[in-house]
């Protein structure tokens, strides 16, 4: 969901600037959640084993198609680091056995949760499925420093996430919906690597076209 301020889009690939408005949209109590639910069956299930590959896949698959790139050069142990951090979890969403969606959540040392990533598998968009995930996501947001978030972690305050422009069109109206508050709103020019190099090509280019119509 976030778009870093450095970028290594590796050899051979090409980089364009554009303007890109990024939202900080926070939630204060757990009564603000306004739930969906899924009209099919969806599982979500946290991973209690610290996967680099799997971590790694997720990103990548739902990633690729909504301009998330700043994970694309880290290193394996630099990945190894990060999905063995005590105040980080991921939850994977199933429907009918197959992966549909993922969220990683951070617990903060204030009582804060970041939902640091968030999305659905292209193959999975315009099922209604998105309001239900980001349900989940929420209410286990909210049991952060209780169920999860490692034994120095503090009882959830509030939750809150960063989204752009590049991520999927109905992104923001999902949160909002939801009952995220915006919080802040700010945009600048920043370069944006051409995502059909990596991790493997793409048919279209997501900076050109809405990442729904992928």
């Amino acid at each position: 969901m976030n778009q870093p301020e450095h970028v290594d889009p590796g050899p051979g690939a090409k980089i364009v600037r554009q303007d890109v408005t990024t939202w900080t949209l926070r939630m204060s109590s757990p009564e603000q959640l306004r739930p969906a639910r899924p009209e099919t069956g969806m599982r979500v299930e946290r991973s209690q084993v610290p996967s680099v590959d799997l971590s790694r896949a997720l990103y990548a698959a739902v990633g690729s198609h909504v301009c998330w790139t700043d994970r694309f050069s880290w290193s394996h142990e630099t990945w190894r680091a990060w999905v063995h951090r005590p105040s980080m979890a991921t939850w994977i969403a199933t429907v009918q056995g197959t992966v549909a969606g993922f969220f990683e959540l951070e617990a903060q040392p204030d009582g804060g949760v970041e939902v640091v990533l968030f999305g659905l598998l292209p193959q999975f968009y315009g099922r209604g499925l998105g309001g239900a995930l980001l349900t989940a996501c929420v209410e286990r947001a909210w049991r952060g420093g209780v169920e999860w978030g490692g034994p120095e972690a503090l009882p959830a305050r509030y939750v809150y996430l960063r989204t752009s422009t590049l991520d999927h069109r109905h992104a923001v109206r999902n949160y909002l919906a939801r009952g995220f508050e915006t919080a802040e709103a700010r945009t600048d020019a920043k370069p944006i690597p051409d995502l059909r190099m990596a991790p493997w090509p793409l048919a279209r280019d997501p900076r050109q076209v809405p990442a729904g119509d992928l």
